[in-house]
C-alpha cells in the first residue's frame, strides 16, 4: 500500500463502499422480488428474468456468493481505513478506535441500510440487472462458497432442519390468493374484486350450502288429477320442474315447461304423454364442491340437479343459477316464492323466514352468523335452544338478539332479528 497515495486510498475506500452497497442491494432485491411477477416475465421471454430465475433456483449458492463478496469488501474497507488513519495520525490507539467506529457507521448507513431500503422499494429494478453481474461472480466464488455451503448443510443436517433451495417458483395457498385479491383493491373495481373473492371461495363451498331445501322445491305430482296438473304447469315460474309420483322423494324425471304447450294443443293431455317428455333426473352428492359441480353442469349441458345424501334420500335441488349467484351475486329474476324473505322494520329489526339459509343472510345483510353445522336460520335456532321453541321465545346468537315470531309444524317460520348489541367501552 506504500505505492498508493492517501488520495488514492480514499478513492479505493469509496469504491469498496459502493461495491459493498451493490452486494447488499442485490441480496435484498433478489429476496424481495415478486416470484409471480418474475414467472410472468420469464413466460414473456425476458432474458434478465430467466437469468434471475436460474439464480433463485439455487438460493444457497446465490446467498453464499453475495455474503462472501460483501464480507470481503467490508473487511477490505476496514483495512484501508486503518492504513489511512496510520498515515494521517500515526500508530495512535485512540485514532484507530475512532476510525474503526467511523468506518463501521459508514458501512452500516451507506453499504447496508440505504441500499437495502432502496432495493426493498424497487426489487425488480435492482434484481434483474444485478443477475448479469452475479452470474460470473458465483462462478468465481464457487470454490469458497462450496466449502462453506457444505459445512452449512452438514450443520443443518445434524439439527434436522430442512431447507428449500429452489426459490424460483413458489406455490400459494387459497388464503394467500385471497390476500392478493384484497390487496388489488386499487386496481380492480369493488364489484370485480368481490367476484374474484367469491370465485376463490367456490372450492370450499358444497352444493349442500347453496341448494334449495326439499320442502321448498316446486315440483309436480304426476298422480294428481289433470286439472291440478294443468293449473300447476300454467302457473309455474320455472323452466324445469321435477316430477314425482305420490311422494316428493320418488322423482320420476324433469319436465321442461317448453314441451308442455305441444301436449295442450293436441288436446289429449294425460300422464302417459307427460311421462314420455320427461328428462332423466340428474342426482348430485350433497358434499360435491361448487366448482366441481359447475364443471359437471358444463360437461353435461344441463342446468339443474337433485341433491341426495349418502343414503340416496333427496335433500334439495341446485341449479346453475345458484352457483352463478355465488360468484356474481343475486339475479333479479326470482319467482314470487323466493322473494320477501327480508322485511325491515322501523325499529331497525328485520323479519326473516326461518327457511332462509345462513349464507344468504350473511352475504346479503352483512351478518356474521355461525355456519359450522346448521344451514338455515331455523336450524341454527333449534341447534342453540336444543328444543322446539314457542312463539315469543328470545335468544341471542353471535351477539344478535332474535325473537321467534311464528312457529309451525315444529319449525320456526318467522323470526325477528335485531341489530347486534355493541358493548360500550
Amino acid at each position: 500500500m506504500d505505492d498508493f497515495s492517501t488520495a488514492s486510498l480514499f478513492g479505493i475506500l469509496i469504491l469498496l463502499l459502493v461495491c459493498g452497497a451493490w452486494f447488499s442491494a442485490a441480496e435484498t432485491g433478489m429476496m424481495a422480488i415478486n416470484r409471480h411477477r418474475l414467472n410472468h416475465l420469464i413466460h414473456k421471454g425476458n432474458k434478465s428474468a430467466k437469468l434471475t430465475g436460474r439464480l433463485l433456483s439455487k438460493i444457497d449458492k446465490l446467498l453464499g456468493s453475495i455474503l462472501f463478496g460483501n464480507t470481503l469488501l467490508n473487511v477490505a474497507a476496514a483495512a484501508v481505513t486503518n492504513i489511512v488513519i496510520m498515515r494521517l495520525f500515526g500508530a495512535s490507539e485512540l485514532a484507530l478506535l475512532i476510525g474503526t467506529l467511523l468506518i463501521t457507521f459508514v458501512l452500516l448507513v451507506f453499504s447496508e441500510i440505504m441500499p437495502k431500503i432502496i432495493a426493498a422499494s424497487y426489487p425488480e429494478r435492482i434484481a434483474l440487472p444485478s443477475s448479469y453481474l452475479l452470474t460470473p461472480l458465483i462462478t468465481l466464488f464457487h470454490p469458497v462458497v462450496s466449502v462453506a455451503g457444505g459445512i452449512v448443510k452438514g450443520v443443518l443436517w445434524l439439527l434436522h432442519i430442512k431447507v428449500q433451495t429452489d426459490q424460483s417458483k413458489q406455490k400459494i395457498t387459497l388464503e394467500e390468493l385471497r390476500g392478493m385479491v384484497l390487496e388489488a383493491e386499487h386496481f380492480l373495481p369493488r364489484k370485480h374484486q368481490k367476484m374474484l373473492l367469491n370465485l376463490v371461495d367456490l372450492e370450499r363451498i358444497t352444493v349442500n350450502d347453496v341448494m334449495i331445501p326439499r320442502n321448498q322445491i316446486e315440483s309436480l305430482n304426476i298422480n294428481a288429477d289433470q286439472d291440478t296438473l294443468r293449473e300447476q304447469i300454467i302457473t309455474c315460474h320455472h323452466t324445469l320442474l321435477p316430477v314425482y309420483a305420490d311422494t316428493p322423494g320418488n322423482i320420476l324425471g324433469i319436465l321442461h315447461i317448453k314441451r308442455v304447450p305441444a301436449l295442450f294443443q293436441e288436446g289429449n293431455f294425460n300422464t302417459t304423454e307427460l311421462r314420455d317428455v320427461l328428462q332423466e333426473p340428474y342426482f348430485i352428492p350433497s358434499d360435491t364442491p361448487l366448482l366441481q359441480q359447475l364443471q359437471q353442469f358444463q360437461e353435461r349441458h344441463t342446468r339443474m340437479g337433485l341433491v341426495v345424501d349418502e343414503y340416496g334420500e333427496l335433500r334439495g335441488l341446485v341449479t346453475l343459477e345458484n352457483i352463478l349467484e355465488e360468484i356474481v351475486g343475486e339475479f333479479t329474476t326470482q319467482s314470487p316464492s323466493q322473494t320477501g324473505k327480508f322485511l325491515r322494520q322501523e325499529d331497525g329489526s328485520i323479519l326473516l323466514e326461518g327457511s332462509t339459509t345462513l349464507r344468504e343472510l350473511n352475504r346479503k345483510l352483512g351478518l356474521h352468523l355461525p355456519m359450522d353445522s346448521a344451514k338455515t336460520l331455523n336450524g341454527l335456532i333449534l341447534e342453540q335452544l336444543e328444543d322446539i321453541p314457542e312463539t315469543g321465545t328470545s335468544l341471542k346468537i353471535a351477539g344478535y338478539p332474535i325473537e321467534i315470531i311464528q312457529t309451525q309444524d315444529r319449525i320456526v317460520k318467522v323470526a325477528r332479528l335485531f341489530p347486534k348489541i355493541k358493548l360500550s367501552e
